[in-house]
């Protein structure tokens, strides 16, 4: 292995990486799930632009995404997988690792 491949931005998950589904599994990390209003809100994007993305994630086993009712109204829940949940915290090792580096 070449000096270059041990840089921690080789341990940066391609997935997460985007800004918008980084936000996303961000905002999923601190509950058990959340619905898909409050997510499109805290991450201040488009219902179709979360629907994409989310779909990217769960393409990858990192979000479950449930659906179901409250009373007759149709809703949409999101969680993070535990496969999503280390996915996530290596993203940030490897993003603190690099932010340290010029320490």
């Amino acid at each position: 292995m070449s000096s270059d491949q041990r840089h921690a931005r080789h341990q940066l998950d391609e997935v997460i990486h985007a800004p918008i589904r980084f936000s996303i599994v961000a905002a999923l990390a601190g509950v058990d799930e959340a619905e898909f209003a409050h997510v499109r809100d805290v991450v201040e994007i488009s219902d179709s632009a979360l629907s994409k993305q989310s779909t990217q994630l769960e393409v990858a086993g990192y979000v479950k995404i449930r659906k179901g009712y409250v009373g007759k109204r149709p809703r949409t829940w999101l969680s993070l997988t535990s496969a999503g949940r280390a996915a996530f915290d290596r993203h940030l090792e490897a993003l603190s690792e690099i932010a340290d580096m010029g320490s």
